[in-house]
């Protein structure tokens, strides 16, 4: 089986076009999102729409959690700018997503980590920022999928694939939409893929055990950066153009 993993769009309708044409000369069975669909600076509603048509196996991220659950006055700017533009239909599109989804027998699909949708899974954070997980950490998140022989999650916006010695495949696609961005929860930290390029994975069993090929496509982010200024996110802008979170 071939699939196509996507995730963290952040409502970049033309990363996710990009993408998808890279995908259409790459002959996959399926196509998964990991969620985080339209929250941020760029184009909510036309990206949900876009997605709703598409109508690709998606999980929620925590990011259409907050939408659903928070006060307006609980939200992030990125949440509020998506929440004045989308419609009960697009609410709706957004209760319906499941937590998990069992892509395949053996092949489950997340956002964060299967419990917990603001949980990194591959990354930890501490005083001193953000690095890899150790083996450890990363089995104690997974807790009983630790042996699935395939787990794709995002969240991070990291671009990774760690195999456990399980033989469990984690495979992160990095983030299809959104390049870099800093938080200060739990401590302050950034993620940076390191340029404006769209991510996304194809993962593929014809070897006899599950492999990760991880992508990175061209698309027009000077279009992408100028319409988060004109939504009056420069900080959004800046990281589009370099995909750096300063």
């Amino acid at each position: 089986m071939r699939i196509a993993v996507i995730s963290d769009l952040h409502g970049n309708l033309p990363a996710l076009e990009a993408v998808l044409t890279d995908i259409e000369d790459r002959m996959v069975d399926t196509v998964v999102n990991l969620g985080d669909l339209v929250s941020g600076g760029l184009a909510p509603a036309a990206t949900a729409d876009r997605l709703m048509e598409l109508g690709h196996l998606t999980v929620r991220g925590n990011h259409e959690r907050q939408l659903l659950q928070n006060r307006y006055d609980q939200m992030s700017m990125s949440d509020r700018f998506a929440h004045d533009q989308l419609t009960e239909a697009h609410r709706a599109w957004f209760a319906s997503l499941p937590l998990t989804a069992e892509v395949a027998p053996g092949v489950l699909a997340f956002h964060g980590t299967p419990h917990d949708d603001v949980v990194y899974l591959l990354e930890t954070v501490d005083p001193d920022g953000a690095g890899p997980a150790t083996e450890q950490q990363i089995t104690a998140r997974l807790g009983e999928y630790a042996t699935w022989p395939l787990l794709l999650c995002g969240h991070t916006h990291l671009q990774r694939q760690v195999r456990l010695g399980t033989g469990a495949l984690i495979v992160n696609p990095g983030s299809a939409g959104w390049p870099a961005y800093d938080d200060d929860k739990p401590y302050p930290h950034v993620m940076e893929s390191g340029s404006p390029h769209a991510r996304y994975a194809i993962v593929d069993d014809a070897s006899g055990h599950w492999e990760a090929e991880l992508l990175a496509v061209e698309y027009d982010w000077e279009a992408a950066a100028r319409l988060a200024d004109s939504n009056g996110r420069p900080d959004i802008a800046g990281q589009l153009r370099t995909g750096r979170a300063g």
